[in-house]
Formats: C-alpha cells, sequence, structure tokens
C-alpha cells in the first residue's frame, strides 16, 4: 500500500489526486484527528508525531510515505527519510519546483501554518535552487480549524480569508503556494480574494505527479505495492465533520477507521 498521513482531513486533497493517478493501487490513510492542527506545536513534537505516524503506516503495510502534510514535511521530513528504510514524499520540494515553473514576476507568495513559515523552510528551498526569487510568506493559523469543522462557504470563513491575504495583495506576486494541503479545500474562496492574476500552486496535484514519476522510474518499487485498488482511511478521533468532509472529496461514501497510534 502507499502510506498517506496528515493530522486531519486536509491531507485527503493528496489522496484524491494520488487516486487519479493511480487507480490501481492501494491507499492506507491516517488523519491524526485527536492531535490537530499541527502548525501550532513544537519542532520536537511535530518531529515526534510524524515518525509515529509514519510507523503507524508502516505497521499497516505501506511501502512508500507521502507526507500529505506541509508542518510534517518542513519539520520531520528529511528525519523520516532517514530513519525508515522506504521512500518518503513530503509536499514541499514539488510546490517550489511548480512555482519557480509558473511565476513571471519572481514574486511568489506562500501561506501556511504558523509552523511551516515559522521554518522558513519555503524560503530557503528557493534560494537553494532559484536565488532570483523572492519569497513573501504569511502564516494563516485560523484556514485548518475551519476547513476541520466544513466551515468551506461561510461568510466568516471569507472575511477571515480575505484579512489573511491582504498583506500578500499589497507585496504584488503573482503566483502564491496553498502551503497547507487543508487550503485547496478553500481554494475558491483564496483565488477571488487574492486576484484572478496569481496562480495557485496546490500541494496535493504537485506531489501526487510525483510519486507517479517515481514509480514510473522504479518499478521494482511499484511492485512491492498492493495493486487492489482498495482504500483503508484511519483516524486517531472520530469526527462527524472529518466523515462528511471525506465523502465531499472523495466523492463516494467512505469507511472510518479509528485506530491509536
Amino acid at each position: 500500500m502507499i502510506g498517506v498521513f496528515d493530522s486531519g482531513v486536509g491531507g485527503l486533497t493528496v489522496l484524491r489526486e494520488l487516486m487519479k493517478r493511480l487507480p490501481g493501487y492501494s491507499f492506507v490513510y491516517f488523519g491524526d484527528t485527536a492531535r490537530t492542527p499541527y502548525g501550532n506545536k513544537s519542532p520536537e513534537t511535530i518531529e515526534r508525531y510524524a515518525r509515529e505516524d509514519t510507523s503507524l503506516l508502516l505497521r499497516e503495510g505501506a511501502k512508500l510515505i507521502v507526507i500529505a502534510c506541509n508542518t510534517a514535511s518542513a519539520l520531520a521530513g528529511e528525519c523520516l527519510r532517514k530513519e525508515f528504510p522506504v521512500p518518503v514524499f513530503d509536499v514541499i520540494a514539488p510546490s517550489v519546483l511548480r512555482a519557480a515553473a509558473e511565476t513571471k514576476s519572481g514574486r511568489v507568495g506562500v501561506i501556511g501554518t504558523r509552523a511551516t513559515v515559522g521554518s522558513g523552510v519555503y524560503a530557503e528551498r528557493f534560494r537553494a535552487s532559484f536565488p532570483n526569487v523572492e519569497v513573501f510568506s504569511e502564516s494563516c493559523p485560523l484556514f485548518v480549524p475551519l476547513v476541520e469543522e466544513g466551515w468551506l462557504g461561510k461568510r466568516e470563513t471569507k472575511q477571515i480569508v480575505r484579512r489573511s491575504l491582504a498583506p500578500l495583495r499589497r507585496k504584488n506576486i503573482d503566483t502564491l503556494i496553498l502551503g497547507c494541503t487543508h487550503y485547496p479545500l478553500l481554494r475558491s474562496v483564496i483565488a477571488e480574494r487574492i486576484g484572478r492574476r496569481v496562480r495557485l500552486v496546490d500541494p496535493a496535484a504537485e506531489v501526487a505527479e510525483t510519486v507517479v514519476r517515481y514509480l514510473g522510474t522504479y518499478p521494482e518499487v511499484a511492485a512491492t505495492i498492493a495493486h487492489t485498488a482498495s482504500i483503508r482511511l484511519l483516524v486517531s478521533d472520530e469526527t462527524p465533520a472529518f466523515g462528511k468532509l471525506a465523502t465531499k472529496i472523495l466523492g463516494k461514501p467512505v469507511v472510518i477507521e479509528k485506530t491509536q497510534i
């Protein structure tokens, strides 16, 4: 199976993109709903959570791990790759590559949790590979709770998004990275408030393409992954909002299993 984990429901946007591109594969998803959000936790705690999430997926039979969480990608991606004997993919590197290809002005915005923005990982990646790109980051700590509660189209959500994006509108960016896998669920609201001329980069789509290319390049890894077109959804705490959003995101009724770390 391909293992995917996130702090909650947002990583299902990654699972959805993987399912579109790899329809015959089997997946196991873990949403750490009991400990969400990760974005306001310390780096040490996030790293510990990411290790525990990965260990759980490996026990369930995962042969490849996708970190469907920008916060965990930023603060734990490297340690997971060093410590676990399977391929591990994060959502940051593919987003940086796409944004660098999309921008015309060299002015790229990033929105994310406090932990992701505070890590400086996006600015660091751009400096290393695309030094001519100027990066402007803005933390949006309220977005994840709004998504987890299913408040996608509410008036209050639109107001919060507008106020959160105001600093980036003044920076004249032409590309915006949705630096949290929850944020594509607010894509239409974000697009409307950031402006039509700004291109949005969806980390879910980008990491899914990266995994597809990898499996095509390494068929011996692909051969270790079950091809039964099955999906298991695991959570650390059952919430009504998770079930409703999971059905909406994946486009079909789902069965959710509660599990312990």
